[in-house]
């Protein structure tokens, strides 16, 4: 069933974590409900994106609960995207959810914090909720990426669609007005390559830790310099915070180094992270090898006292040298510890020895 086939809801709610994309996917949603209401229907909008500003509960309500007048339909806005509502002005929603006036639709776009327990349960039983970004996980911001593509009005190919998917990275808001200009420009339907892409791109946005610390597992240098200039540029990351990250990710095999555990199971309970990345930790820990682990943990270690002083480098400086040098250790892991780290006795022996 399309979007203007489904019956109309008394209350959406958008949400998501960055305001900008909540703020699209209201347009976008607004751009629906319109016509659907009737040409003639009456839009409220109450509150104002990117304002500190507490939330006005009562005029809201107010604007619900009055019948439009000469026209069929009011079509009622809240925007909360920066102040967010407390758990009085949600409760008093979910109760107005409850008992809607037929003649109103109301818009709630909320960003940051999810919505109050209160009001996400009435509008899951008498409404919907449209979740404004993709979910955590490559897999699922690619999964979307792909989604808000194939709804576009224009046409990638292939290559030109992966290249905007990493070039964008974590920086998803930018990709309405990137598929806008190209629209403008080539027209609706048009069907585009790299060399039709690439004069928009603009700036590479940020991108997802994992990409660093891939990079460094497979020992990709060039990658893991990259992607260290994305998470400090574009991404917004202090060295000291990226540094966090893969105090994070060797710490993981740290823990893991000696201990004799062999599935992912017992990596995921040893280290507190999901199977699947307790899996590469376990798998890279014995790559590294002992002595690989260690000369990463120290090199973390130096990089820090690095960055608070101790020389009188750049910061970014410092985490490009340590990110080479992580790099390096992999590449070393992969041509001398094949079968060798992974034998737990051998681990256990290591372990042992420290």
């Amino acid at each position: 069933m399309s979007p203007a086939d489904r019956p109309l809801a008394p209350i959406y709610l958008v949400q998501g974590a960055d305001p900008a994309l909540v703020s699209q996917a209201l347009s976008k949603l607004l751009e629906e409900l319109a016509p659907r209401c009737g040409g003639s229907a009456v839009i409220e909008e109450y509150g104002e994106p990117g304002k500190d500003e507490p939330v006005q509960l009562g005029p809201v309500l107010d604007a619900c609960m009055t019948p439009p007048f000469l026209t069929d339909r009011r079509l009622v806005v809240l925007r909360a995207l920066s102040s967010g509502l407390d758990a009085a002005q949600a409760k008093a929603l979910a109760a107005y959810v409850a008992a809607p006036l037929d003649s109103t639709v109301l818009v709630v776009a909320l960003s940051g914090k999810a919505a109050p327990a209160a009001l996400a349960k009435a509008v899951k039983a008498n409404g919907e909720v449209i979740q404004a970004e993709p979910g955590s996980g490559a897999r699922a911001k690619s999964a979307w990426f792909t989604e808000q593509l194939r709804a576009a009005p224009i046409r990638l190919d292939g290559q030109a669609a992966a290249l905007l998917e990493q070039h964008l990275g974590e920086d998803l808001a930018r990709l309405s007005g990137i598929v806008s200009s190209l629209t403008s420009t080539y027209g609706e339907g048009a069907r585009l390559s790299v060399a039709e892409l690439t004069p928009f791109l603009g700036e590479a946005g940020g991108i997802a830790p994992w990409d660093l610390t891939g990079a460094l597992d497979r020992g990709d240098i060039d990658s893991a310099l990259g992607a260290l200039a994305r998470l400090l540029g574009a991404g917004g990351r202090h060295p000291l915070q990226v540094l966090a990250i893969l105090a994070r990710h060797y710490g993981a095999m740290l823990r893991l180094d000696g201990a004799g555990i062999a599935d992912e199971q017992g990596a995921a309970a040893a280290t507190g992270l999901h199977p699947f990345p307790a899996k590469r930790a376990l798998e890279q820990s014995r790559r590294l090898g002992h002595d690989g682990v260690a000369r990463a943990i120290a090199l973390l270690a130096g990089a820090d006292v690095d960055l608070r002083g101790r020389i009188g480098w750049p910061p970014n400086l410092v985490m490009e040298v340590l990110v080479a040098r992580l790099a390096q250790l992999a590449r070393r892991g992969a041509r001398t510890s094949t079968g060798r780290a992974s034998a737990p006795g051998r681990a256990r022996h290591m372990s042992g020895a420290r």
